[in-house]
């Protein structure tokens, strides 16, 4: 006999659930949660286990009280999303950007890759001509990510667009998969620390005198056909946001 009794959740599953609705912008800043109510409902839970994974949310900074109203979302102007965490949120919710999030100061060229590491990520030679695209990510009028795309030759004769800085209207491997039936697959993302070049703190608008050290975190990751690796992020963040890989 079967047992089609509902599914129960436990708190943390249930405030994981809000925080992705929160990072994609189903939620934005200022919206109201749901009521406890309507948790308990939906999620066939008592008012013990919503009540705890409301307070976990708002632990976290991501819900605040509001008089009159209940609990909203909260502002938050000091996070920025990784990479994946963005991946996740196109791939949910079809949406490029974050709420209050925009991309600006886009470049695209052909450039020959002068780091080693990410020229042996893309499984090219040092100094080997690639696709090098840029943008600088900016949330709630902060610069927050440095952004480079360093895309392997054989992409252009599929994507010629890729040349043109204009930014594409969905993510351009979902072009490439459709032109040529190809699944692109990503690896797992890698994560460091090092100084920012001065190209870098330009294009993240920090001012400082020349030399000055700024520690940035950077993210990379590389994405792969079946013919090998085919683009290599590597994402710059500004200093002082928190990341946020839940999206």
């Amino acid at each position: 006999m079967s047992d089609n009794k509902p599914k129960k959740h436990g708190y943390v599953e249930i405030a994981g659930h809000y925080r992705k609705l929160i990072a994609d912008g189903t939620l934005a800043p200022g919206d109201e949660m749901p009521s406890m109510s309507k948790v308990c409902k939906q999620f066939h839970v008592s008012i013990t286990t919503a009540n705890r994974a409301f307070r976990l949310l708002k632990s976290e900074g991501l819900t605040v009280p509001k008089p009159g109203v209940g609990t909203v979302v909260a502002e938050q102007p000091h996070v920025a999303a990784t990479a994946s965490a963005r991946l996740n949120r196109i791939a949910r919710t079809g949406q490029l950007y974050a709420p209050k999030e925009r991309s600006v100061d886009h470049t695209a060229q052909l450039r020959s890759i002068a780091d080693p590491i990410l020229a042996d990520h893309l499984g090219v030679e040092l100094h080997d001509e690639i696709i090098l695209r840029t943008r600088t990510f900016v949330r709630d009028g902060k610069k927050t990510v440095f952004a480079v795309s360093c895309i392997h030759m054989r992409a252009l004769a599929d994507v010629p667009e890729l040349l043109s800085p204009e930014p594409f209207d969905r993510f351009w491997q979902e072009i490439y998969t459709a032109r040529t039936g190809r699944a692109i697959t990503k690896a797992p993302e890698r994560r460091s620390a090092r100084l920012a070049n001065e190209h870098e703190l330009k294009a993240l608008g920090i001012d400082v005198e020349a030399g000055t050290p700024v520690p940035v975190l950077v993210l990379v990751n590389t994405f792969s056909d079946e013919d090998g690796p085919i683009e290599v992020w590597e994402d710059v963040y500004a200093p002082g946001l928190w990341q946020v890989d839940t999206e």
